[in-house]
């Protein structure tokens, strides 16, 4: 398959390091003007280094509905369209698994912002720019953890990555008539960025091996496994698919 994005415009959230950075990296390698996005503006800036002159970066917190309205406002004035968006933003937010009766409504509410209503509020904000070109592909990055049980233990985590999976399938009915997909990838235990990293780290070796046996492929993925999913949910290749999950995780 011969994917390449010339004259596309492409916003990536959560791109200062891991699944954005791939994502974004491999966009401007086919030709996209890249929007990268992420609340860690000195990861942002390494993106914008890898990726070249055609990557733009801006500091968003995606949780913040008005400053998500204002940045995708600034993205359509410099470059009329927005034509892909992944929703990659997410994570645990620092947190660790805990018995529900200790959590906080704090604890709760942060990663829902990122992980659930950040999607919301970047789709709402390039829904009006897709519709009026009657063309758009949105891809939300979700998680096994939405699909089964976290390894994790966060609650909200299982839960914000559940809602974003149903948000992609009742989006996609909604924006279909505007020739607009909306699709969601699920990527298992991916060693992508410093959270995942320390989650090994303390699995310690027997853990380790568990979760290696668990998996079909008997190997962890690479940022680049997510990315090529991506790459063909927002080609052309995948035209006719929408409100569709798949799961990237070597086989479970």
């Amino acid at each position: 398959m011969n994917i390449e994005f010339s004259g596309k415009t492409v916003i990536v959230t959560g791109a200062a390091h891991g699944f954005g950075r791939a994502i974004a990296q491999a966009f401007a390698s086919r030709g996209a003007r890249v929007h990268v996005c992420d609340i860690n503006e000195a990861g942002l800036a390494q993106t914008v280094a890898l990726c070249g002159q055609s990557t733009v970066a801006h500091a968003l917190d995606v949780g913040d509905r008005s400053a998500v309205q204002a940045t995708v406002a600034k993205i359509e004035a410099a470059d009329g369209a927005v034509d892909i968006l992944v929703n990659n933003a997410g994570g645990v937010c620092g947190q660790v698994g805990q018995p529900i009766e200790d959590i906080s409504e704090r604890d709760w509410q942060t990663i829902f912002d990122v992980n659930l209503s950040g999607a919301f509020f970047m789709t709402q904000a390039v829904a009006p720019i897709m519709k009026k070109h009657k063309f758009g592909r949105v891809i939300n990055i979700s998680s096994g953890a939405g699909l089964g049980v976290s390894l994790t233990g966060i609650q909200a985590y299982a839960s914000a990555k559940a809602g974003q999976i149903g948000l992609t399938r009742q989006l996609a009915h909604e924006l279909g008539p505007w020739n607009i997909t909306v699709n969601n990838v699920a990527p298992g235990f991916v060693l992508s960025n410093p959270t995942t990293e320390r989650q090994w780290r303390a699995m310690g070796a027997d853990g380790q091996k568990s979760l290696l046996d668990s998996i079909a492929l008997k190997r962890l993925g690479k940022p680049d496994d997510i990315a090529n999913m991506v790459l063909f949910f927002a080609s052309n290749h995948a035209q006719w698919i929408s409100g569709q999950v798949i799961s990237v995780d070597g086989g479970k």
